[in-house]
């Protein structure tokens, strides 16, 4: 049996839930191989490659901090001062060695 006949079975067989997760990796790692591609290629892509890249889909591409912001506005909650201090409470104090030396 292929793998991709395997996948498919696996994908039959498999929640909806586990199957968006499984396809946000899937997408990460091409988008990881494109990216290795691209970089051992030359900066000029050939024509069969052009080609290629227009009729493929767009490589998978997490969503930034300033894109979530645009998309989502701006905080709209009455609720910043509680969390602001909840992020004080939790949050861990930082502990700085100087008279240590690693590569001693």
């Amino acid at each position: 049996m292929t793998i991709k006949k395997q996948l498919l079975q696996e994908i039959e067989s498999t929640p909806d839930t586990l199957l968006a997760e499984t396809l946000d990796f899937l997408r990460f790692l091409k988008t990881k191989q494109n990216l290795e591609k691209s970089e051992a290629a030359s900066t000029v892509p050939t024509k069969l490659e052009t080609d290629s890249t227009k009729n493929s889909q767009q490589p998978y591409r997490p969503a930034s901090g300033r894109s979530i912001l645009r998309h989502a506005g701006t905080w709209a909650g009455d609720d910043f001062e509680e969390c602001l201090q909840q992020v004080y409470a939790t949050r861990g104090k930082a502990k700085f060695e100087y008279d240590l030396n690693p590569f001693e």
